[in-house]
């Protein structure tokens, strides 16, 4: 059956890249959530005065992968240790955090993260909030990693976390 998920953890890109392999999820769209301003655009979000985190919301068949699998792999992709940043992306638009559809993806983030916290020597600080309004981001942000390989922050920062992924996940992946 199909079920959205909506995660931020730094740069929508890299998240945006890494899911769009995995089997059982069958479109991911870059876009903004949990902010103030209706219609955000990326300049405004970036500015980190709408409240916004950048985000991917995933559509996905819980018969071909799991919310549980999904956050593992979420929080493979990122420092959940972080608070309001990813590397040198600093803001809290890069906030770590999880929006929840449901109350089971609730209960299941919230145990996720108790059970998880002993593998990390600091405080995880990954928000779990209720899903709001998504706004979709603009076209060009949209498959960004597949569309420009070579760009700078694509081929220095993305592709090493990719592969760290893909060597972590391979059964999950269409590669």
């Amino acid at each position: 059956m199909e079920q959205l998920a909506t995660f931020g953890g730094g740069c929508f890109w890299c998240i945006d890249a890494a899911f769009r392999r995995v089997i059982g999820v069958s479109n991911v769209y870059s876009g903004y959530m949990g902010g103030h301003l209706d219609t955000p655009t990326y300049r405004e979000v970036c500015s980190g005065d709408t409240g916004h985190a950048e985000v991917v919301q995933l559509v996905y068949d819980d018969e071909k992968i799991s919310f549980e699998t999904l956050l593992t792999m979420f929080f493979a992709l990122h420092d959940p240790t972080q608070l309001n940043r990813q590397g040198n992306d600093v803001g809290t638009q890069y906030r770590s955090v999880v929006f929840y559809h449901d109350d089971q993806q609730k209960r299941q983030s919230e145990e996720f993260l108790r059970l998880r916290q002993s593998d990390y020597s600091a405080k995880i600080v990954t928000e779990i909030s209720p899903a709001v309004q998504f706004f979709t981001a603009e076209q060009y942000h949209q498959n960004y990693y597949n569309e420009n390989p070579r760009q700078g922050y694509c081929s220095l920062l993305i592709a090493p976390k990719l592969d760290k992924f893909t060597k972590r996940f391979s059964p999950y992946l269409a590669i």
